[in-house]
C-alpha cells in the first residue's frame, strides 16, 4: 500500500462510520414510527453510502469497509506483503463501527422523540 499507514487507518475508521451510521440511521425505529415509508426505502441509503464509501476509499486503501474482505484477499493471495498492513483492515472498520454505534446511542438517540 503506497499510503500512510495512519491515512489509511483513518480513511478506513471514518468509511466504516459513515456506513454504520447510515445503518443506524436508516433503520432506527423511532424514524420508522414516525416515517411509515422508511423501512422499504432503508436499502438505498445503505446502498449509497456503500457507494460513496467506495469512491473515496479505492484510490487511498482500496476500500476494505469490512474485515472478512481484506482477511479473505489475504489468505488467497498469501503473500507476505498481503499481510504487512492486514491490521489497519481490522482496527479501522471495528473502531469505525464502534465509534458510530456509540454516537448513534449516545448522540441521535437521546434526542427526545417528538411525536406529530
Amino acid at each position: 500500500m503506497g499510503t500512510p499507514r495512519a491515512t489509511a487507518l483513518g480513511a478506513e475508521i471514518v468509511g466504516t462510520f459513515v456506513l454504520v451510521y447510515s445503518v443506524f440511521s436508516a433503520t432506527d425505529a423511532k424514524r420508522s414510527a414516525r416515517d411509515s415509508h422508511v423501512p422499504i426505502l432503508a436499502p438505498l441509503p445503505i446502498g449509497f453510502a456503500v457507494f460513496l464509501v467506495h469512491l473515496a476509499l479505492i484510490p487511498i486503501t482500496g476500500c476494505s469497509i469490512n474485515p472478512a474482505r481484506s482477511l479473505g484477499a489475504a489468505v488467497i493471495y498469501n503473500r507476505k506483503h498481503a499481510w504487512d498492513d492486514q491490521w489497519i483492515f481490522w482496527v479501522g472498520p471495528l473502531s469505525g463501527a464502534a465509534l458510530a454505534a456509540l454516537y448513534h446511542q449516545v448522540v441521535i438517540r437521546a434526542i427526545p422523540f417528538k411525536s406529530r
